[in-house]
């Protein structure tokens, strides 16, 4: 015997949904005095960066594995896109010392 619609419908109400995905979050890293500033937690896969660079100098934020290179003249602005999990460092081309590492979860 079939059970009647009326009786299943309130059962697939009541099942639970699966986890909504994280919607991309924009976190800012300010390069400030020649330095990075800190690196964001938290990071996940399809975030944003806005890299900020406050110096009178020329800077980059170029990923050692090549997965972002991101040119910011002095007082300008940049964006990348985390597009997987991983931890990424990188550098500043035109000034070694600068350096620092993201870690990127899924």
């Amino acid at each position: 015997m079939k059970a009647p619609a009326f009786f299943i419908a309130p059962a697939v109400l009541l099942m639970p949904m699966p986890p909504a995905s994280a919607a991309p979050r924009t976190h800012i890293i300010v390069i400030d005095k020649m330095k990075f500033g800190a690196m964001p937690t938290g990071l996940h896969a399809g975030d944003r960066i806005v890299w900020l660079n406050k110096d009178m100098f020329r800077h980059t934020a170029t990923a050692k594995d090549g997965s972002f290179n991101v040119d910011l003249p002095a007082g300008g602005k940049g964006r990348t896109v985390l597009q997987r999990p991983g931890t990424f460092a990188f550098t500043c081309k035109f000034h070694p010392g600068m350096r620092g590492v993201l870690k990127v979860a899924k």
